[in-house]
């Protein structure tokens, strides 16, 4: 399923004319003007500040890490529900900070945050992708969720305690089928596992 951007931009020639004013007035500013309007911006948009964490890789502490990626998953799987049944567009980048954030706490030792993430993410994006026409958003979902899956095939967290945690992602999934393999696959390996 093919990702839908949010907005249309303008062809590249357009964009090139209508921000060489721009270029120019930014041109005359201070580097300390311009950052206090990146982050003035950032503290209005959390596009922007999404954008800016990213492509200047600025790492955060676990708690405010948490607390971002529970937003990203708020900003991802939001929609208007009078656009229910229809392939309404949604915020893919936010799902690309949720991978991102996910990866980083599960980096830094964080895997059972993470695994609570996941599972706000997938009940809120379940319903997300049930309230859509063809369910756009799946690949995206699954796409954050295989991060917390990898690391759960090779951690050493008790196997009752992921048997557990994949029971409830398959529980909390509305639509029954997001990453539904791989879940029952580790759910089944560890319980296999347990019964020898």
């Amino acid at each position: 399923m093919a990702k839908r951007p949010s907005k249309k931009s303008a062809p590249a020639r357009k964009q090139a004319k209508s921000t060489a004013a721009l270029r120019q007035a930014l041109s005359k500013r201070t580097k300390a003007e311009l950052v206090t309007v990146l982050l003035g911006l950032a503290q209005t948009d959390r596009g922007i500040l999404r954008q800016l964490r990213s492509r200047f890789g600025v790492a955060a502490a676990p708690d405010e890490l948490i607390a971002a990626t529970r937003q990203a998953i708020v900003d991802a799987t939001d929609f208007d529900e009078r656009d229910m049944n229809r392939n309404f567009d949604y915020d893919y980048q936010a799902y690309d900070e949720v991978k991102r954030n996910l990866s980083r706490l599960i980096a830094s030792g964080q895997l059972r945050p993470a695994m609570r993430l996941a599972l706000e993410l997938m009940k809120q994006g379940s319903y997300q992708v049930e309230m859509s026409d063809e369910g756009l958003m799946t690949d995206d979902i699954e796409d954050c969720l295989s991060v917390v899956l990898k690391a759960l095939a090779k951690c050493d967290l008790p196997a009752d305690e992921v048997v557990a945690w994949c029971s409830a992602m398959l529980k909390n999934d509305r639509v029954k089928f997001i990453a539904r393999a791989p879940l029952g696959a580790l759910r089944n390996r560890l319980q296999a596992a347990d019964a020898r």
